[in-house]
């Protein structure tokens, strides 16, 4: 891969968020031009489509919650799992978070994340490093949006996510009720109807609901 930045300046635009237009992403407008595109300039095929390119709608759930309820974040050191975007690393940092660290393996997240960054004048920290291969890092808060999408990473997730709250992390979570989100073991805080697409879901409007993980700070 050459130059991420210059591919995702190239093939995206910067356009408010449907659910917090407070907060403008680099985004794609089709999913599969962008995924071809992708795939082309990795020169690999059969990849997972380009997350970061979209606001998903667990994601929009969860910035709109900290956006609304920046309590939950204020001065607290934030961890934005499977980051995507960076969307709700931005809204962390836009509600008074002290620190918002992005995570995720996606090769074009460090630089879509750092071009969001820029664009909502926040600063947002970034690791490619696969987190839930080790401990859950010292942060108070999680936010995991759109994270219970397949089998088996939905168990994974799971676990990874339970010992960060047995250790005291609060753990937020953003979902439409996907196919692989656990039903029991969440306290729920909102529920949003969010617009999307019918090119990235069943419908233009998902039913959104933004969780904490039960017996969690």
């Amino acid at each position: 891969m050459s130059d991420p930045t210059a591919f995702i300046l190239a093939n995206t635009r910067l356009q408010p968020v449907p659910h917090a237009p407070e907060i403008s992403l680099w985004l794609a407008d089709e999913v599969t031009p962008i995924w071809r595109l992708t795939e082309d300039e990795l020169g690999e095929m059969g990849l997972p489509p380009p997350f970061w390119a979209f606001a998903w709608a667990g994601g929009q759930g969860l910035a709109r919650w900290l956006l609304d309820n920046p309590a939950d974040v204020a001065g607290r050191r934030v961890l934005d799992l499977a980051a995507g975007s960076g969307l709700v690393g931005v809204a962390a940092m836009r509600a008074g978070a002290a620190s918002a660290l992005c995570a995720d393996i996606d090769p074009f997240c460090e630089a879509a994340v750092a071009l969001n960054a820029r664009a909502n004048g926040v600063a947002l920290d970034f690791t490619g490093a696969d987190l839930l291969d080790g401990p859950p890092p010292e942060v108070e808060v999680i936010c995991a949006g759109d994270v219970f999408y397949e089998q088996p990473m939905s168990g994974r997730m799971l676990e990874w996510l339970r010992l960060a709250a047995d250790g005291g992390t609060r753990v937020l979570v953003g979902d439409p009720l996907r196919t692989y989100f656990p039903r029991t073991g969440f306290d729920l805080l909102a529920e949003y109807a969010v617009p999307t697409t019918r090119e990235l879901e069943d419908s233009a409007v998902k039913r959104t609901r933004v969780w904490t993980l039960a017996g969690a700070p």
